[in-house]
């Protein structure tokens, strides 16, 4: 099985001058590839990697320092970009800006890289044309190197080895019997249809402030200016810390639900939908944008996607089946009866049943990831949920009795 082992460099000034010159060679590849390809469709015709792979050999011969980039590493970057379009499509594959995108380039031949450990803290590596460089011996390699990723995170390198750890996925989850079904939420990053709560603060307080007085320090520089390289670097330190937290609480928490469950439920939620700005344009402006801005700050930051990456990844290793469900209905349907109404839910935390003699009530999370549970691969409804629209074809529900009038 494949999986990845990151480790964080310590390069000679040397070696990091070399690395931000290869991954700046490999943003003009991709940059002038990515360029190339649209010019081609816009005239009808198509461009993939193995024509250009050919042309990149002949630039080199006409441009000298595309030579300090080993060879496979550009074909590499040509590769990720022919994947690139052929996933997202020619007009939607991205830019790498030289402002925003983080430098990075691969070495795809496992064979061509040797590791060895110094010692309990230290080991290195002998990367093509970079040497040996010498990296945090955090944990064990554990498998044969397939690639290895060179990487820039605010001030520090990294590398990333994937690997090939000799492990296969089991053919049943050692408790068969056993699932849960989880809803993700603004208010508790995920809650467990077992009615286990995993959250935690992600920023702390005094973060928060100084990351609010860079931003304001940002916003007194000039462009291309020393300070303000030096204000972006500040504010990068604080988010790249958000962001390790993030990370290790989406993976610990997954591992923690796979181990014990053989089937996990998710919700099929379009989290880059549920994320699009309202602000609208000039001619239609959009409506309540702040609350929607708060909104999809509230979302990115319990970080969704990540959870439900962490989840599918973990659950290589345990066997447990990863399911998606609509979630039509299931924060409106109680889970003890199967009565559905927008009023079953008295706040964002409290469900309520008002079918009669029924009178359920508990946790409205918990109560939704009870139904995702019971979803079980199957919609909940033919329509969408009360809060974000109706079919057009669905008969409406009467909020008094639940049911659709006949």
């Amino acid at each position: 099985m494949l999986s990845g082992r990151r480790y964080r460099l310590a390069l000679s000034a040397e070696q990091e001058a070399m690395c931000e010159e290869v991954a700046n060679i490999c943003r003009a590849v991709w940059n002038t590839g990515l360029d190339q390809r649209r010019q081609y469709r816009r005239r009808g015709a198509w461009m993939n990697y193995g024509p250009q792979a050919a042309e990149l050999a002949d630039a080199k011969r006409d441009h000298p320092w595309l030579k300090a980039a080993p060879s496979h590493v550009l074909q590499q970057t040509l590769r990720d970009l022919d994947r690139a379009c052929r996933d997202h499509g020619t007009f939607k594959a991205r830019w790498r800006s030289k402002a925003r995108w983080s430098p990075s380039f691969r070495f795809p031949a496992g064979n061509l890289i040797t590791v060895e450990r110094l010692g309990r803290t230290w080991g290195r590596a002998k990367l093509p044309k970079l040497g040996w460089v010498t990296f945090r011996w955090s944990r064990p390699l554990g498998g044969e190197i397939r690639s290895a990723t060179v990487s820039r995170k605010g001030v520090h390198w990294f590398v990333s080895f994937l690997v090939d750890d000799g492990t296969a996925t089991p053919e049943r989850h050692a408790m068969p019997d056993t699932s849960v079904g989880i809803d993700r939420g603004v208010k508790t990053a995920a809650v467990t249809s077992d009615g286990d709560f995993h959250d935690r603060e992600f920023i702390t307080v005094g973060e928060t402030v100084r990351y609010r007085r860079l931003q304001q320090k940002l916003s007194r520089t000039k462009r291309r200016s020393a300070n303000r390289r030096k204000t972006i670097a500040a504010m990068n330190k604080i988010m790249g810390r958000v962001t390790d937290r993030r990370g290790d609480f989406c993976a610990q928490t997954a591992v923690r639900i796979v181990v014990k469950n053989a089937l996990v439920v998710l919700e099929d939620l379009r989290i880059k939908n549920m994320t699009a700005s309202a602000s609208g344009t000039v001619a239609e402006p959009g409506r309540q944008v702040a609350q929607k801005r708060g909104l999809n700050r509230a979302i990115l930051d319990k970080g969704w996607h990540r959870f439900e990456l962490a989840l599918t990844s973990a659950a290589r290793y345990t066997g447990t089946r990863i399911v998606k469900v609509n979630s039509a209905y299931t924060s409106q349907r109680c889970s003890a009866c199967g009565f559905v109404t927008d009023n079953n839910r008295e706040s964002q935390a409290v469900f309520r049943c008002k079918a009669e003699g029924c009178g359920h009530a508990e946790n409205a999370d918990v109560n939704a990831a009870k139904n995702i549970r019971h979803a079980g691969g199957q919609p909940v409804s033919a329509c969408g949920d009360l809060g974000a629209g109706r079919s057009a074809k669905q008969e409406p529900v009467s909020r008094a009795t639940g049911r659709t009038p006949a």
